[in-house]
């Protein structure tokens, strides 16, 4: 295992406020292998090569522009480099599951076929090294690259044995409580066979979506997510298509089921264009830390928070009573957030519009009152990308003294939270929680 190519992994403490410096060739932190053992070892590589895999294939490229003229002139150096860390990643990955003990690792999987994909790697990451002295590139030479990498990875075995095993346990992914009541709950035979073929794909996207909310939390740099948004990509596109084909061919449009069905390829379909579209959409070349922070979280949160729903809906299929709380306990949280959070911008937005009618000092001296108590509290249940407009808009307004400039300064900050409150309004966990002003 010496051909393994390591390096020690860095990273940044954790800051709410500061997310980590953003550098496509940064490394990502590889859990210690004393801390893992071989099958979670198993899982990230193979997450870690599927996800690779799909970021080369260039005819499924989810960040590409829609101009072709425009993809065809642009520099690909960061496709070079968010490559090069997800070798480097994988590279240490292999090198620690070398090192598990031969009871630890899978019959499948033995300790010549680890060698085979470490060496590969290890070529490999030479060869994107060299590559990247001659940058900046152009398509052709990254469609080359990609297409000459993804062969050589595709023909050592333990790929696709690593990839398999990924798959097979992001499909186990489901909430506890819904894989119980799929399998203890007396179903109809049609809808029995379509769910558990449709829940664990859900459970696999969300396992790993999983993957980018731990990098998030660990404040590890972003831009290799790019990989795993790829392959998310790819998995929903699938899914969708399998669910379209199947109502192409269910019996009885009436069916409950067949409602639930064509609601998820409908409502997945509508997510994968707000996050590739927009979100995530020439990501590779944005440069500042926060602007990378703030799309990666955004496009994380509305695929998951999306897709968790989709399984609450199903569940609620099975066991119509059912709240979405007993399958993600994390959705109370969201939910108490977003209730607070939506209350306190309606107050704040009313007398912002006051105090643009009438700046007066009474009206002003609640308008500071709430501003400042909306920092220190609510502030910190929007995204990011929202958190640091609103911070801008209530700085303005408090440094402001003069009412002149003050009235301009308000009639703008409201019609941003009008806006913002719409959007918040939309979140999917106040769907069945209708906003009543006071």
């Amino acid at each position: 295992m010496d051909t393994a190519v390591i390096q020690p992994s860095t990273f940044n403490q954790i800051n709410p406020s500061t997310p980590a410096a953003e550098n496509s060739t940064a490394e990502i932190s590889v859990p210690n292998r004393q801390q893992i053992n071989a099958d979670e070892l198993k899982f990230e590589l193979g997450l870690w090569l599927s996800s690779l895999e799909s970021f080369l294939n260039i005819r499924n490229h989810t960040f590409a522009e829609d101009s072709r003229a425009k993809a065809s002139t642009r520099d690909w150096t960061k496709e070079f480099r968010l490559t090069q860390s997800a070798l480097l990643l994988c590279s240490r990955l292999t090198f620690a599951l070398g090192k598990a003990s031969n009871d630890e690792v899978d019959s499948k999987i033995d300790s010549g076929e680890i060698y085979k994909l470490a060496q590969a790697l290890k070529d490999s990451i030479l060869l994107n090294e060299s590559l990247l002295r001659a940058a900046p590139f152009r398509f052709g030479e990254w469609a080359a690259w990609s297409n000459s990498l993804a062969e050589k990875l595709k023909n050592i075995q333990i790929f696709h044995a690593l990839i398999d095993i990924a798959e097979g346990e992001g499909s186990k992914f489901l909430p506890e409580v819904l894989q119980k009541m799929l399998e203890n709950k007396p179903l109809p035979p049609a809808m029995e066979t379509d769910l558990k073929m449709v829940l664990p794909r859900f459970a696999k996207i969300l396992k790993w979506l999983s993957i980018v909310e731990r990098m998030l939390k660990n404040d590890e740099p972003l831009k290799p997510t790019l990989l795993i948004f790829a392959r998310v990509h790819e998995q929903v596109q699938e899914l969708v298509k399998y669910v379209d084909n199947r109502l192409l061919r269910f019996p009885n449009e009436e069916d409950a089921l067949f409602g639930a069905l064509d609601g998820t390829a409908y409502t997945a379909s509508i997510e994968l264009r707000k996050v590739y579209n927009y979100e995530l959409a020439g990501l590779a070349e944005i440069r500042p830390t926060p602007a990378v922070y703030a799309k990666i979280e955004t496009a994380y949160s509305l695929l998951n928070d999306s897709f968790q729903q989709t399984l609450v809906n199903f569940a609620q299929l099975i066991e119509p009573n059912i709240e979405g709380t007993k399958l993600f306990p994390n959705f109370q949280i969201k939910l108490k957030q977003s209730l607070v959070l939506r209350q306190d911008m309606w107050k704040l937005l009313q007398t912002v519009k006051k105090a643009e009618q009438k700046a007066e000092k009474n009206l002003l001296d609640l308008l500071h009152t709430q501003l400042k108590d909306f920092l220190d509290t609510s502030l910190h249940y929007l995204f990011y990308k929202d958190m640091e407009t609103v911070e801008r808009f209530i700085e303005e307004v408090l440094v402001t003294t003069d009412k002149k400039d003050l009235v301009p300064i308000l009639h703008r900050f409201g019609a941003y939270l009008e806006t913002l409150f719409g959007q918040v309004n939309m979140r999917t966990v106040l769907a069945k929680h209708p906003f009543i002003s006071e």
